[in-house]
């Protein structure tokens, strides 16, 4: 599924080492990660990902990912005759599955959380997780035995080969429009979680742009299929807290004060290669 960063030839793994046929190679770190970005680390601080970790392991965001797993499952499989010889020669479970994404790639995947739960989801799938963050990618790796983890620059060229992908997910992430479409392979979905105006409202964090959908919709295309998923959380102070750790108002050095019962307003949007 992978690509060379340099030159775009297929990457191959043996042992711990990717490399392509033209000799760049690329060792998996010990924490279980490749680098295909050579630049010093970048995105969500290791602190940021520890707060993650804890908000979303103790299921305050459950909902998201339930429905999230439920819009997978009606996403479209591979286009016919693209690399299912192997499938249909085994027949089995292989065979038995074939309606569903096999290929699953998460564009600024952070910890792994949604991935992980889409995987666990849809038997004999294989994931990766790109994201620019090493410790948010330590987490990833970990997070489902099928995700490779990759750090690299998701506003460059995706390290993925055309084509190898049948599900994109992006999930509260910045967005490659083009590379995303180009690793979709035909007949396949990507699917983008995107929060709306009453997200988080009584927490007073950063707003959500007021064109937020216009302009994936101009990157992407319209929709498919949509769906809101709203709910109320009742957090105490330390939850409310790791909350707005976890996210961008961290970088501005945001505070807010607890208990609250808050709501979580996303979109679920799907969009078909």
């Amino acid at each position: 599924m992978l690509r060379c960063p340099h030159c775009h030839a297929p990457l191959d793994r043996a042992e711990r080492t990717f490399r392509c046929p033209a000799g760049h190679s690329f060792d998996v770190a010990r924490q279980g990660y490749v680098a295909l970005d050579p630049r010093p680390a970048r995105g969500d601080t290791a602190e940021m990902v520890a707060a993650r970790v804890a908000f979303l392991e103790a299921g305050h965001y459950a909902p998201i990912a339930e429905a999230l797993v439920d819009a997978a499952r009606g996403a479209a499989p591979r286009a016919a005759g693209r690399g299912d010889a192997g499938a249909a020669g085994r027949g089995g479970e292989g065979a038995a599955r074939r309606d569903a994404p096999r290929v699953v790639v998460d564009v600024g995947a952070g910890t792994g959380y949604y991935l992980a739960r889409l995987l666990e989801a849809l038997p004999g799938a294989r994931g990766v997780a790109l994201d620019s963050s090493r410790p948010a990618l330590r987490r990833a790796a970990r997070a489902h035995p099928a995700i490779t983890a990759v750090a690299c620059d998701i506003w460059d060229a995706l390290p993925i080969q055309d084509d190898a992908a049948d599900l994109v997910i992006n999930v509260f992430a910045p967005r490659n429009a083009p590379d995303m479409r180009r690793v979709l392979a035909p007949g396949g979905t990507i699917l983008v979680v995107t929060p709306t105006e009453r997200h988080l409202r009584e927490l007073d964090l950063l707003a959500v742009h007021p064109n937020k959908r216009e302009r994936i919709h101009a990157e992407l295309d319209e929709p498919v299929s949509t769906r809101t998923v709203e709910f109320e959380l009742d957090l105490d102070a330390d939850a409310v807290q790791t909350l707005v750790a976890m996210g961008p108002a961290a970088h501005h050095g945001r505070r807010a004060q607890g208990p609250a019962t808050v709501t979580a307003s996303v979109v679920i949007e799907a969009f078909r290669g």
